[in-house]
């Protein structure tokens, strides 16, 4: 797995569950979309410049996933995800030498959790999420899990 020397191109997402339909969006100018998981779950791909680029899509698509895994990954350790629990995830496109490659940075968002018991809900979860296992070995993924 190659690392990213010097990063072209990046996109960024914001995404956590949305329970309130009536929740203020993003603003005016940018891109809302309402993405959706198995089992009816809805997520907020929220404030998304207004011409989203593909990096932002794919980071868009795998924090739906990855977010919808952190909840499995969650529930198989009987613990309750607390309320304000989001991912943002950055994938960058860039270069060593000669070479294009992918990388990513995840920042989960885990409030009130131990440190530990949110870091191995956070591992879990690529463990879980189809597009984390489809990436791993592929690209350098960097995990940073926040609980305060």
């Amino acid at each position: 797995m190659t690392k990213i020397e010097k990063v072209i191109f990046s996109g960024r997402t914001h995404t956590v569950v949305n329970l309130d339909p009536k929740a203020q969006r993003g603003d005016h100018g940018v891109v809302d979309i309402k993405l959706s998981a198995p089992g009816g779950d809805n997520h907020e791909f929220i404030a998304a410049e207004p011409h989203p680029t593909a990096e932002q899509l794919f980071a868009g698509a795998w924090s739906a996933c990855y977010i919808t895994a952190l909840g499995l990954a969650a529930s198989l350790k009987k613990v309750e995800l607390p309320a304000g629990h989001a991912v943002d995830i950055q994938v960058d496109v860039g270069q060593t030498g000669p070479g294009w490659f992918l990388g990513a940075a995840f920042t989960v968002r885990l409030p009130g959790l131990a440190q530990d018991v949110a870091e191995a809900i956070a591992h879990s979860a690529h463990q879980i999420c189809p597009y984390s296992k489809a990436v791993h070995g592929n690209i350098e993924v960097a995990l940073n899990v926040v609980t305060a």
